[in-house]
């Protein structure tokens, strides 16, 4: 993975192939990853775990969003979880493993 341009061409192909909507509405979940451009190759796995987990689970209320870095690069990818009405919860130094997790915990 070179880009962020990447990641944004695979939630492109989700969208058309799997009818996967990536806008966001105010009663979403939202799962922002964060990281910079050295953390590409590593977001690009959590967002497609993300991304099938989502599919697999037949969660539409559940939207991934690509964000800048928000801490130091040794924490990367992060990821902020934003569930309606709940306060943010932010991961670090998420893999897919975690991304599996995090969104089993999502209710």
């Amino acid at each position: 993975m070179k880009s962020t341009a990447e990641l944004q061409a695979i939630r492109d192909k989700l969208e058309v192939e799997k009818g996967y909507s990536c806008a966001v509405g105010e009663n979403d979940t939202k799962i922002a990853v964060c990281f910079d451009d050295d953390g590409v190759a590593a977001a690009r796995e959590v967002v497609r775990t993300f991304m099938n987990e989502i599919e697999k689970r037949r969660l539409v209320n559940v939207k991934v969003l690509q964000s800048g870095s928000k801490a130091k690069v040794d924490d990367e990818p992060i990821v902020e979880v934003t569930v309606p009405g709940k306060k943010t919860v932010r991961h670090t130094k998420v893999d897919p493993d975690k991304a599996s997790q995090i969104i089993a915990n999502i209710k």
